[in-house]
């Protein structure tokens, strides 16, 4: 702890020789709470370190979330511009195939019309099958996007419930030291 707590030992020492300690009774008592409340007692700087741990920690997790969403807008990005050089690419493909076919057309006359169709069918299977794929993909990024959220928010809540489980273990303790020290103080005044 860095700063100590105001207790006047003089004061507690004259009422309790006032009510039937002898002195040096009274000033091991004193002694000892001034100890008891210097070691337990949360002080504002302690305070004021939580308050600063807990600031970091909403720091960090402000930070992450910024990282995620960077990360889920770059994937995005990503994501489009693949979209798009497959559908340029696919467009031209089929543009390709098609003035071959045309060109096969002209040369077997009504021979080709089968393999024509064959290919546009070949040509709507790979389409759908890649639109399949983009799918699968995106899903699969959706996701892992999901699952870090959630894992984070996990951490989150996790961090919270130490921090709250540490302050009621913090209050707690104290009230036991403060009911444990009035109960010291009503025996020596009983047995007085």
């Amino acid at each position: 702890m860095s700063e100590a707590i105001a207790f006047d030992t003089h004061q507690f020492v004259k009422h309790l020789t006032a009510n039937g300690f002898t002195e040096q009774q009274a000033e091991v008592l004193a002694n000892e709470q001034v100890n008891l409340l210097n070691s337990n007692l949360a002080t504002k700087s302690d305070i004021a370190a939580v308050k600063a741990d807990i600031e970091a920690v909403k720091a960090d997790i402000e930070a992450l979330q910024l990282a995620i969403e960077s990360k889920i807008e770059t994937q995005q990005l990503e994501t489009e511009s693949k979209i798009e050089a497959l559908r340029l690419s696919t467009k031209a493909d089929i543009e390709a195939l098609r003035l071959a076919t045309e060109s096969k057309i002209e040369a077997l006359q009504l021979s080709t019309k089968a393999d024509i169709e064959a290919v546009k069918a070949d040509i709507e299977a790979l389409r759908l099958a890649t639109k399949a794929d983009l799918e699968a993909q995106q899903l699969a990024t959706e996701s892992k996007i999901e699952a870090l959220r959630l894992s984070t928010e996990a951490k989150i809540e996790a961090i919270k419930s130490d921090l709250l489980k540490w302050i009621f273990g913090l209050a707690l303790s104290l009230g036991g030291l403060i009911v444990g020290l009035f109960a010291i103080a009503i025996k020596m005044l009983g047995a007085n």
